[in-house]
């Protein structure tokens, strides 16, 4: 499915009374409702009524609104959408009569409304944020109100069991006393001749003897009912434990895991490990105090056997135990996690870290013993096989060097974690490729293991599997890899079989995936007109509905472009690495329009002043940033060949531009240097050309032959003192080299001027003069 408009995501966020605080007759809701579209194509927040350079634009801006308004009401022929039809048409009525002398006034009114629009949603925004953060602290206390309940619990468990204690001591004192009494009552009866009041002495030990049983057999039923209670109580106290346990281990920590995979893509973690590692802790606690109170359980039934039968509770014992142990034995397995998962486009002979911790490791002592993590390299099949029988056996598929540490607890943080600061990945065995597999589709995982005892009784093995790892010897490897990671951790489902991903996906979900990456690599997001061109370059069509068309892995980085020898992805990658290395600044200010069409740009540069500028990625080259603007007439429009990260780095974008005399406005009427100023070098002192070390310094700038260029009148003429002028191309006619009007010709690099002081020497690198500013279609 195609990602939502603007206008939908604000539906979601507001509410109808919130539109009725926006609009009114004025600015009726029907207008921006039934022309979202059209608002959405306009720089509002650039736009200034009080502005008096922005007069002309306001202008235009006003004349084509309200024949959008004409136009989308002549497009309503049926029956239902007549009331709707009168409405705009008298709308775009009213706005002739009353605004057509004062536009200004109505594009101030329209710019107030979207203003209202943008504040209220950032506010519903915020709102959801702390919502969300309400959400986890709901969580939080409500797994703590269970955990004090269950707490509660085992304490009261705990005073059933001192009392059963107690009666125990006192059961033992009253079988001793009664077993001496038996003694000395066989005694007299060995001895009834000899003693002349035997058979007195005889008959009051037998009656003491009968009252000592007769205690003897109330108290054994009362410790039979009251271990039979505490037994009870053991099995709720497990029957409390195991919710409490399932939603920590198979939500919680579930959860983390998968926003874990999906920050590898640009998400940031809504769930706090250490939270989590509270609630473990506290879990483990519980469950140990539990495990304890079932061993006295045990005692007292082997203490209490001697005297009397306890039917069942040996059995029943022997389960409550071997369920606490089950629940210790998973707790400890699903807390040993990856805090610092390996880099999941692994280079070989390249150092790399990562860190694992033992969430509930403090609780249970077991730095003690000092335990070893060892760290190997499994293929796919292999961590399959892992995970068939939860357990590894020694499998690897390479060489890491510096794969062994010990845990160390660090207790002011309670964590008991390894970090590994210096793997380095040596060798690695592929499996055979089929098909059209490269080996940038494998992917491998990283084996975390380790074994210790808890006291002299539990024998722990715990492992766990990185993210898939996708293994390279080249960088030249790295765009097709982080394709493969990219999809993987956008789309990997929880519990699957390792590694499957699904072959297609809707594209709804590939352009949040898209947007997420772009917007942590760039620190701005894609606009849903971003998005469509993308889906459009993705399914090689233009001007379909993409609600229900799903993309293909083969789509997404297989299938080469048409007229183009790269694919969807790798385009979609440069254009990501350029901006993040080069162009993070102007991008994230909204300077560099990025994802459009040439020939729209063209269009929409056609109807806007000399000298207005656009940016825009090149769809012919990798990584390319283009810049298109306004001739002078109106039918003219050209672009520069694009500039590369090379380029970029030689000399930054915005003194680029300002090389450029004759880009003046930034798309649709910003001024450059309001645009692009902060961005600007510091020139060097022409006056003192001459460097400490005695060397003069060279300045390069960028030049197009022909038209002005640094230390230019605009008009292709040198204006910097003692230059030969016939040492300058110029151009008698920019008009004619209209973009469209062009043929196949080649395009060259912008030239490049250096500049001593007040004279300058230029490296013109043109054959021919109309090669420098246009380039034909097909590179475009």
């Amino acid at each position: 499915m195609s990602p939502i408009t603007a206008w939908e995501k604000l539906q979601q966020n507001l509410h109808g009374e919130d539109f009725q605080q926006i609009y009114n007759d004025h600015f009726p809701i029907e207008v921006r409702q039934l022309l979202s579209p059209w608002f959405e194509t306009k720089a509002w927040t650039e736009i200034d009524p009080d502005n008096l350079e922005h007069e002309g634009y306001i202008k235009g801006l006003f004349v084509s609104f309200v024949d959008e308004i004409v136009s989308k009401a002549n497009s309503m022929v049926t029956n239902e959408q007549f009331v709707s039809k009168l409405k705009l048409i008298d709308t775009a009525k009213l706005y002739k009569e009353k605004y057509s002398q004062n536009p200004k006034e109505l594009i101030r009114i329209i710019k107030k409304c979207l203003e209202s629009e943008s504040l209220m949603a950032q506010q519903n925004n915020s709102l959801m944020e702390v919502n969300v953060k309400s959400s986890q602290e709901l969580e939080n206390i409500e797994i703590m109100q269970q955990m004090e309940l269950i707490s509660n619990h085992v304490t009261h468990t705990n005073e059933i069991r001192m009392t059963i204690q107690s009666d125990i001591d006192s059961f033992n004192i009253l079988y001793s006393e009664c077993s001496k009494c038996t003694q000395h009552l066989q005694h007299m009866r060995n001895q009834r001749m000899n003693i002349p009041q035997g058979p007195e002495i005889e008959r009051k030990l037998k009656q003491e003897k009968e009252l000592y049983e007769g205690q003897l057999k109330t108290q054994s039923l009362s410790l039979n009912n009251a271990l039979c209670v505490y037994i009870n109580k053991l099995n709720e106290s497990l029957n409390l434990l195991s919710p409490v346990q399932a939603h920590i281990i198979d939500k919680a920590l579930i959860q983390w895991k998968r926003e874990q995979q999906l920050a590898g893509n640009g998400y940031k973690y809504m769930k706090d490990i250490d939270v989590i590692q509270t609630w473990c802790e506290k879990l483990c606690d519980l469950i140990w105090i539990t495990r304890s109170q079932i061993k006295e359980a045990d005692r007292f039934r082997v203490n209490l056997g001697r005297y009397f039968e306890l039917p069942q509770s040996c059995e029943i014992i022997n389960t409550l135990l071997d369920m606490t142990t089950q629940y210790l034995s998973s707790l400890v397995a699903s807390t040993f996690v990856i805090i610092t998962q390996p880099p999941q486009v692994l280079k070989t002979n390249t150092r790399f870290v990562a860190e694992v911790r033992l969430l509930i490791g403090g609780k249970l002592n077991i730095h003690m013993t000092s335990p070893v993590v060892k760290v190997s390299i499994v293929s796919e099949s292999q961590a399959n096989q892992i995970i068939g029988r939860n357990k590894p056996d020694g499998e690897s598929c390479g060489e890491i060097l510096n794969c062994t540490g010990k845990m160390e607890y660090q207790p002011v943080q309670r964590h008991l974690s390894t970090n590994f600061r210096s793997m380095q990945l040596k060798k690695i065995k592929r499996t055979e490729k089929k098909g059209t597999e490269s080996v940038m589709d494998e992917k491998f995982s990283i084996l975390f293991s380790s074994k210790f005892f808890i006291g002299n009784e539990l024998q722990f093995e715990v492992w766990n599997l990185s993210l898939p790892v996708v293994v390279i010897v080249h960088g030249n490897q790295d765009p097709h890899a982080w394709a493969t990671v990219t999809w993987d951790n956008a789309f990997a489902e929880p519990g699957r079989v390792p590694f499957n991903v699904p072959d297609k996906v809707p594209w709804r979900n590939v352009a949040e995936a898209l947007n997420m990456k772009f917007s942590a690599a760039t620190g701005r997001g894609l606009s849903e007109e971003s998005l469509t061109f993308l889906a459009e370059k993705a399914f090689r069509m233009q001007n379909v509905d993409f609600n229900h068309m799903v993309l293909s892995w083969s789509q997404f980085c297989k299938e080469p472009l048409p007229q183009r020898s790269f694919t969807f992805w790798e385009w979609f990658y440069a254009v990501m690495k350029i901006t993040r290395e080069h162009l993070k600044g102007p991008w994230t200010d909204g300077a560099i329009m990025g994802f459009i069409r040439k020939s729209d740009a063209e269009e929409m540069l056609t109807r806007y002043a000399t000298g207005t500028f656009l940016l825009r990625f090149s769809d012919s080259e990798l990584g390319g940033l283009t810049v298109a603007w306004a001739g002078s007439n109106d039918s003219d429009a050209y672009s520069l060949h694009p500039f590369s990260a090379k380029d970029l780095s030689i000399r930054n974008l915005a003194d680029r531009l300002l090389d450029l005399p004759y880009l003046t406005k930034l798309y649709p009427d910003i001024d450059k240097n309001q645009a692009f100023g902060k961005y600007y070098t510091q020139p060097p002192n022409i006056s003192t050309p001459v460097t400490s070390n005695g060397y003069l310094k060279p300045l390069l700038v960028t030049h197009v032959p022909g038209w002005g260029g640094p230390g230019t009148n605009g008009q292709g003429m040198n204006s910097y003192p003692n230059t030969p002028q016939n040492h300058m191309f110029h151009v008698n006619s920019p008009g004619n080299c209209s973009i469209r009007e062009t043929s196949s010709v080649h395009s060259e690099p912008v030239n490049n001027m250096m500049a001593f002081g007040n004279d300058s020497l230029e490296m013109d690198f043109s054959s021919n003069l109309n090669d420098i500013s246009h380039v034909d279609e097909a590179f475009f």
